[in-house]
């Protein structure tokens, strides 16, 4: 699943549905192909299967096929001639941060942090605006203008040592680190909106086709609160903190989920 939401009932001008029930963006045609591939393992499914998925947000198959052909020029996407279409380039990498977050593994905390500082001031709005998002994607939150930090708790990805406009240190920034992570992340709103999610996630299984377009829409929720945690050192976080019990709920729910998708697609390919 990827970092979009979307709905089921009516239509937008994309050709997808409209979000229900879970709030977010709707789902263009390449926002459902590339979230089915990203919840694959391994990221690749059949045409039928694609375009077949497409169609419970409204997306008819010739503009599913368009959109695939699009991904497989932007390098998005791979086929290999027999119909199979694999995950490539931005998005591949995309899964391995998806991946990261939905384990939610790190290492142990010896106290230290990582700074990274902006060495240059002459780049563009576009070139700022790449450089911000790497760095949040890296889980990186910026303390004061050019300055980001985080425990160095975890493996960056990105990594930003190959960016020649930043500098990566060490720092070991005072004595009051909870405090100082509290007032780099908004722990408890996360942990409000996971609460929440955790709380939808028991409430909506998917006990049918029916519930697909619904359960994708809730999945990806789900991952994108999840790429938006700090994956911080226990002693950094607020007590009772829930990213473990929104992870085990997703697993349990994903299960469910992936056996009645695969069903599904077996029986709508032998239609």
């Amino acid at each position: 699943m990827s970092e979009h939401t979307t709905g089921v009932p009516g239509t937008t001008a994309t050709g997808a549905r409209a979000p229900a029930g879970v709030p977010g963006p709707p789902f263009t045609a390449r926002s459902v192909l590339a979230s089915a591939l990203l919840g694959e393992d391994p990221p690749e499914l059949p045409v039928a299967h694609l375009v077949h998925l497409a169609g419970l947000f409204g997306i008819n198959p010739n503009r599913a096929r368009v959109a695939l052909s699009r991904m497989v020029a932007s390098g998005e996407a791979v086929t290999d001639g027999t119909g199979r279409y694999r995950l490539a380039g931005r998005l591949l990498e995309r899964r391995g941060r998806q991946e990261d977050s939905r384990s939610g593994r790190t290492r142990p905390w010896d106290g230290t942090w990582h700074l990274v500082v902006v060495t240059t001031t002459g780049s563009s709005a576009d070139q700022r605006t790449a450089r911000r998002r790497r760095l949040t994607l890296a889980r990186l939150a910026e303390q004061r203008e050019g300055v980001w930090l985080r425990p160095d708790n975890l493996e960056l990805r990105p990594d930003p040592t190959g960016d020649p406009d930043l500098a990566v240190y060490g720092a070991a920034p005072g004595s009051d680190p909870a405090g100082l992570a509290a007032s780099l992340w908004d722990l408890d709103g996360w942990a409000t909106g996971a609460e929440a999610l955790a709380d939808r996630l028991a409430d909506r299984p998917t006990r049918g086709p029916g519930d697909l377009a619904d359960g994708f829409t809730l999945s990806a929720a789900v991952l994108r609160h999840l790429q938006s945690d700090p994956l911080l050192p226990p002693g950094l976080l607020p007590g009772s903190w829930p990213g473990p019990v929104l992870r085990d709920a997703y697993a349990a729910w994903d299960r469910q989920y992936r056996d009645v998708l695969r069903a599904w697609g077996r029986s709508a390919r032998s239609a």
